[in-house]
């Protein structure tokens, strides 16, 4: 009978480096060996003692990323974020408690750093709940019809005043950050970019070790030469038996921070020649977008489904660093079985502020910190929690009271994979 051996979980060592991205190769289902090219944009990345890696002797068997990050709270202002990615575990390896133990020295680094939340994004729904984060925004996919569409195909220009003009990688890495910050900071749930980020979407490196190809770039400026979007696309080439293009274009990201901007962009992508259907990409759920059609149910949704995670480790200063529009008062009792930020917190907040301290007063609304989380950015609703038994009202119409203080008008949209 073969005994297992001890796992050791610690921060990788960059010599240790290659090793580990085999791993996250191998956990991804990507090709084992790391290109060279590939593995030395990924040093880029690397922080030490923010990657993890679980050691069976000297072979890496499963790996764990965090960087810092900057969230958007409701009402624009910034809250610091442990983001968590490249999180695998080699399936020779799976059910010994290795992403629990990795996740548990992170979550308390974070603390430590004082970190007010952290964040990911989910490859599978039902892992990360039991570590206490909770789905808190929501994405969409569009794929639109153009012909249904009933705009005009003839479309040249915005109709007010502004112009389309497209652009190559470095006025992407030029304009496409301060036009992304504007965003960002209006925007709940969205993330802050790094220059890697922009420099692997325009190829200047090659995280996954793939050809690059290039794609188009559409840039909005209004009648007065401001920047306003910005859009990266890709088309295939489809023709139809009788000869008729058949053709897709494929939204990578767009980036509008006025609707002027946003519907000159689709407009635009909707009147190309010869694409007869348009990809949105990642979107809000609540997006401007089929109703910048004559026909809206030209834009036929083919996925909808939970984004960005996010785990509070600060419950104070996370329910005090949004903003909230209507004015009322509750006390939470936060469950957190890993101990990092649970107890009972009396909340007093309006359009003026809030405040958010212990107290010992009796609990209005159970909830564990996960289903905080999930609330914390204005998108899911207590009283729908509260029906699907997952939070519990203390006092008749807590979940009602919740819902009015932390729901927002538009919901959060998280943009980015990380």
């Amino acid at each position: 009978m073969s005994r297992r051996t001890e796992i050791d979980v610690r921060p990788i060592t960059e010599a240790e480096f290659p090793d580990w991205n085999r791993a996250l190769n191998t956990g991804f289902l990507q090709p084992p060996a790391v290109a060279e090219e590939q593995l030395e944009a990924r040093r880029r990345q690397f922080v030490p003692g923010r990657s993890l890696g679980a050691f069976d002797g000297d072979r890496c068997v499963a790996t764990f990323r965090s960087f810092d990050q900057e969230l958007t709270a409701v009402g624009g202002g910034p809250v610091r974020a442990d983001a968590v990615s490249n999180v695998t575990v080699t399936a020779t390896h799976r059910r010994r408690g290795l992403l629990t133990r990795m996740m548990a020295q992170d979550l308390a680094a974070a603390k430590e750093r004082g970190d007010v939340v952290a964040t990911l994004i989910a490859a599978e729904y039902p892992i990360y709940g039991r570590y206490g984060f909770g789905p808190a925004t929501t994405l969409t996919e569009w794929a639109v019809d153009v012909p249904r569409a009933g705009l005009d195909r003839r479309w040249a220009a915005p109709e007010d005043g502004g112009r389309i003009d497209l652009v190559d990688g470095a006025d992407v890495r030029k304009l496409g950050p301060g036009l992304h910050e504007r965003l960002r900071r209006a925007q709940p749930g969205a993330v802050s970019r790094t220059e890697l980020w922009w420099q692997a979407r325009t190829g200047v490196v090659n995280m996954n070790g793939t050809p690059w190809t290039e794609p188009y770039y559409a840039l909005y400026r209004s009648a007065d030469g401001e920047v306003e979007g910005l859009a990266s696309y890709r088309t295939d080439d489809h023709w139809g038996d009788a000869k008729q293009p058949l053709n897709t274009a494929t939204v990578e990201w767009l980036l509008a921070v006025t609707p002027a901007a946003e519907r000159a962009l689709w407009h635009y992508l909707c009147s190309i020649d010869w694409v007869q259907t348009v990809k949105s990409g990642w979107r809000s759920p609540d997006d401007l977008l089929p109703h910048l059609l004559p026909d809206p149910r030209a834009a036929r949704i083919t996925t909808q489904a939970d984004w960005l995670w996010v785990r509070i480790l600060d419950v104070a200063r996370a329910l005090t660093a949004r903003t909230y529009e209507g004015q009322g008062s509750t006390v939470l009792e936060v469950v957190d079985r890993a101990g990092l930020t649970g107890g009972r917190w009396r909340l007093e907040a309006g359009p003026d502020g809030a405040s958010c301290v212990p107290t010992t007063e009796s609990a209005h609304l159970v909830l564990d910190v996960a289903e905080l989380g999930a609330l914390w950015l204005g998108d899911a609703s207590a009283v729908r929690l509260a029906a699907l038994g997952r939070v519990r009202e203390e006092r008749a119409g807590a979940a009602r009271v919740v819902d009015a203080l932390l729901r927002t008008s538009r919901r959060p949209w998280c943009p980015d994979m990380f």
